[in-house]
């Protein structure tokens, strides 16, 4: 295990806005942590594990909304909304289908159909290998998520640096003892502008390491940022949960590095901290899933596209 220090509908799929952005915060977290802690479905720690698979290979939607469909169905194959099985796939809705409900772009919520709720149009073409078989296992290198995410870390302040280190070590974070600030460019169109953030944390990733290997640290290690483990700046970013007990940090930071490094294509220690874990325990920690999806999304998003700078208070 790593080391770490713990101080419109056309839009893309992959555009999905964070889940904060949509739902109101409170109202969210409330719902999916009772799921968890009171309706207790992902107690067991080999059906959060399954969860896990489940949302690491639903690709097509932003792991929030992966995880909302197999709270709903969780043999769910590949899922879309019916003016989409009716445009792109020649299907029809059959009468019984059950439709799920996620999050929308620029809006609340939106009904999905899975495939296995559809049937072909007479002379409908066959699926797609992404809609017969979306959990195709996939292999591959880090593109250019390594980059994106360092730069749209500054924009909270994060300034990540590669040294040398040992074999063992990967990397730590921790808050930043110093007045001074970041550079973030933001994506305004068509002059790129940029913006002066203050320094609030330290991220070093070991430049011994494979590009794919820094990804993975770089996640993890912004995955006790953004699950609150080191506190926060402001509670609308992240919330802070400081003083959580190490073994529920550090599941939840191996939960959202898992998902995203394998919803890349990557093969990462994460999983096999989490398969030791269901062998070793019956139990899941009192995790927050709600923080753990977001972290994800948000990460995810980072590796994705330029995002724009935090709101300032002096704007609310």
């Amino acid at each position: 295990m790593r080391t770490t220090e713990i101080g419109n509908v056309q839009r893309s799929l992959f555009e999905e806005p964070l889940a904060a952005e949509v739902w109101d915060q409170d109202s969210a977290r409330r719902a999916l942590d009772e799921l968890f802690t009171v309706a207790r479905q992902y107690s067991s720690s080999a059906a959060y594990f399954e969860l896990m698979r489940f949302i690491a290979s639903f690709r097509a939607y932003a792991p929030f909304n992966a995880m909302l469909v197999h709270v709903q169905m969780p043999g769910a194959r590949y899922v879309a909304p019916a003016h989409r099985w009716a445009s792109e796939y020649c299907r029809r809705i059959r009468p019984d289908a059950r439709p799920l409900v996620i999050l929308q772009p620029m809006g609340p919520v939106m009904f999905v159909f899975d495939v296995s709720d559809t049937e072909p149009e007479p002379g409908a073409p066959p699926l797609p290998p992404e809609v017969e078989n979306p959990f195709e296992v996939r292999r591959g290198r880090v593109g250019d998520e390594l980059r994106q995410t360092v730069e749209n870390a500054k924009r909270d302040g994060i300034r990540v640096t590669s040294q040398q280190a040992g074999a063992g070590s990967a990397g730590s974070i921790r808050a930043a003892n110093t007045s001074q600030r970041l550079e973030f460019r933001t994506k305004t169109r068509p002059k790129p502008e940029h913006v002066e953030v203050p320094l609030r944390y330290e991220l070093l990733v070991n430049a011994r390491h494979s590009a794919e290997a820094q990804y993975a640290t770089l996640v993890h290690e912004l995955a006790h940022l953004y699950c609150g483990h080191l506190g926060s700046p402001d509670p609308r970013w992240w919330p802070d949960r400081m003083g959580l007990p190490n073994q529920v940090g550090e599941f939840e930071a191996e939960s959202v590095c898992y998902l995203i490094c394998a919803r890349v294509g990557l093969d990462n220690p994460s999983a096999e901290y989490l398969a030791q874990y269901v062998e070793d325990h019956g139990e899941t920690p009192p995790i927050s899933l709600d923080c753990v999806m977001k972290a994800a999304g948000l990460i995810e998003q980072m590796g994705r596209q330029r995002l724009e700078p935090r709101p300032t208070k002096s704007k609310q």
